[in-house]
């Protein structure tokens, strides 16, 4: 459990607060919108922040350890890591396994096989184009012909 403790200088209690309705009494009020902020008396543009860290990011980091977890525990059960590596570097190798869990094959998705990505290659033996009428002896103009033949005697 998370408690955050805020101290307000100029408030026109001295007691410790608690509860919503004598924190309306005493002109202060806790808004939960988007952001958690607390306006205090009647100026009610002038916001104080009351929570730095939402619960979504907790949440998420929360999950986050469940998952890496859950992967150290089935995923990774065959896996042979070299035993001297410190604890530190062993869950920076899992933190990038599972960063880059696509890259790797799996049951459902073996590698080289990615589900949605298929496309099919049609092959043409039809020419496009009319064959050449006529093919220069040297595509080269004569003054660099000229040039060329010095170069090979």
């Amino acid at each position: 459990m998370k408690t955050e403790i805020v101290v307000m200088g100029n408030c026109t209690s001295q007691h410790i607060i608690l509860g919503n309705d004598y924190l309306n009494i005493c002109g202060i009020d806790i808004n939960n919108h988007k952001d958690r902020y607390i306006t205090i008396g009647e100026n009610k543009r002038q916001k104080f922040a009351f929570c730095n860290m939402p619960k979504q990011i907790s949440m998420i980091s929360f999950l986050k350890e469940t998952y890496e977890a859950d992967f150290v525990d089935n995923q990774l059960v065959e896996a042979q890591i070299k035993p001297s590596l410190s604890p530190k570097m062993r869950h920076d190798l899992i933190d990038v396994l599972n960063t880059y869990e696509n890259a790797f094959a799996s049951d459902n998705e073996p590698l080289g096989v990615i589900k949605g990505h298929k496309f099919d290659v049609t092959l043409n033996i039809d020419k496009l184009y009319p064959p050449l009428l006529r093919r220069h002896p040297y595509p080269a103009s004569p003054r660099a012909r000229e040039a060329l033949e010095k170069h090979i005697q």
